[in-house]
């Protein structure tokens, strides 16, 4: 895992700027490359010690085009998909197969340059336009992070419920009741009216769990900024809870700042869990609680099916069907969650 000074060392930044570019501090002013290239680097640093899983090359290369979802300074405000993209890169590097990036124009997409594709990895949620473009280019796609047509394309999702479920059980052994949701009542990027999954299954597991009367919602969203004014909103509303169940880092990282603008201090007066767990979780002041996504095993999923479907050498496919996988998050246990505090 990365620390602060190797961050420095490799950045050339100092860990105090490092320490306000990962907590978001609205009051530095940094450029987008300079946050870029922390972000990267906190991923390579965390991935580097990680023992490579290179398979067996194919005999010919396969030519693999890379679609990603959010533009660059999207990323910087979500790193989930930026390190999503980057593994995409490294396993293809790992296994010998030639990465192409599939450049964005508008809300279409261009093909690469060359010959054609023997697949795409397609990262996040598209459009059903951008899904038809995509298709067009080569119909062995794979999404990663996304289904948008399971009867057409093979996919690689996570298991929400069971994220959440690991969460909301941790904190309820901890004593916690009133724990509320903050997040977006539906996917950011998503073009249909479906609720978000993390938020149904945190309604449906209070509800089981017989505290469904202290069931919460913050709806906002995933955005630092935006996950901020939620929580001070509810606070100045006289809302206490006891823990802030978070649909991605983004909005712990803005929760954490406005509890402590507010005087709260985390977790003794309010525990915060996070979704996604990238490597800058194990950074932030107070270190972060996480439901942590298997991302190194999602990419080499995606690219296992992908093969699996393609021509390679000439053969048929080892597969036609798609297929769907669905992989288990695991709870990173980190400083930002606590026992139960007593009534302020």
């Amino acid at each position: 895992m990365a620390t602060l000074k190797e961050l420095a060392q490799r950045t050339g930044y100092s860990p105090a700027t490092i320490s306000r570019i990962l907590s978001g501090d609205p009051a530095l002013s940094v450029s987008d490359e300079a946050r870029q290239r922390v972000l990267e680097e906190a991923g390579r640093l965390n991935y580097a010690a990680t023992k490579s899983r290179r398979g067996r090359a194919p005999k010919s290369l396969l030519r693999i085009g890379l679609a990603e979802r959010l533009t660059p300074e999207q990323q910087l405000d979500d790193p989930y998909f930026l390190y999503l993209g980057g593994l995409v890169r490294r396993q293809c590097l790992e296994q010998r197969y030639i990465c192409l990036p599939i450049p964005a124009l508008g809300d279409t997409y261009l093909p690469p340059e060359g010959d054609g594709l023997d697949g795409i990895v397609a990262v996040g949620e598209f459009s059903p336009a951008q899904v038809e473009t995509l298709a067009a280019f080569s119909p062995n796609t794979v999404f990663l992070d996304a289904s948008p047509d399971e009867s057409r394309f093979d996919s690689v999702v996570l298991n929400y419920g069971l994220g959440i479920r690991l969460a909301l059980e941790h904190l309820r052994a901890l004593g916690h009741q009133d724990i509320t949701f903050l997040g977006p009542d539906h996917r950011r990027y998503s073009t249909s009216a479906a609720p978000e999954a993390r938020r149904a299954s945190y309604l449906a597991w209070m509800e089981q769990a017989g505290l469904g009367d202290h069931a919460a919602l913050l709806d906002c969203p995933m955005e630092a900024a935006a996950a901020a004014q939620a929580v001070h909103a509810a606070l100045e509303e006289g809302q206490r809870p006891t823990a802030l169940l978070c649909a991605n880092e983004e909005s712990a990282v803005g929760a954490v700042r406005a509890l402590k603008e507010a005087g709260w201090s985390v977790p003794e007066d309010c525990s915060v869990v996070s979704f996604n767990n990238t490597p800058r979780s194990a950074l932030l002041d107070p270190p972060l609680t996480s439901i942590s996504a298997p991302v190194e095993e999602m990419v080499r999923t995606a690219l296992r099916l992908l093969v699996q479907r393609a021509s390679v050498g000439g053969k048929a496919p080892v597969r036609t069907l798609p297929q769907q996988a669905v992989l288990p998050p695991t709870l990173v246990l980190r400083q930002s969650d606590g026992p139960a505090p007593k009534r302020r």
